[in-house]
Formats: structure tokens, sequence, C-alpha cells
């Protein structure tokens, strides 16, 4: 990327947003667990490729450690 691309910042008018909906049939994003699992393997994925910084490890391993966790809790539940 160039230089002038890369410094330019994007504004959107109050206008062109979307407009906040007051129906409560709107829903969140779906999430599921085969998601989860994704997340997972990416982060195994992106550190045996060495993508984190060493001082990011400890952060990257907790997040996974918590991740895995609550992975192997809802599947002996599914079990």
């Amino acid at each position: 990327m160039s230089e002038e691309v890369k410094d330019q910042v994007v504004e959107t008018p109050a206008e062109a947003a979307p407009a906040a909906t007051d129906t409560p049939t709107a829903q969140g994003p779906d999430l599921n667990i085969s998601d989860l699992l994704a997340v997972k393997n990416i982060i195994e994925v992106a550190t045996s490729r060495g993508a984190f910084k060493a001082a990011e490890l400890e952060a990257v391993g907790k997040s996974f450690n918590k991740l895995n966790s609550f992975l192997e809790a809802v599947s002996k539940k599914e079990a």
C-alpha cells in the first residue's frame, strides 16, 4: 500500500449511518461452538507460525486456555 492510502481516514456522515431500529426481533451476531473451535485452531496455527511476539504470548496463552476450558466443558455437557 502506498503511504497516502494508509494514512487516509474515512469518515461517515451521521446521516449516512444506518438508523437504529427499535424492533425486538433484531438479533445479535450468530456465534456458535464451531466458530469457537475455529478460533482455537486459528490461534494454534498462528502460534506455530510465529505470528505473535514474545511479549504477547502470555495473553495469547491465557486466552487460548480459557477458550479451551470452555470448549471442553461444553463438549462434556453435550456428551
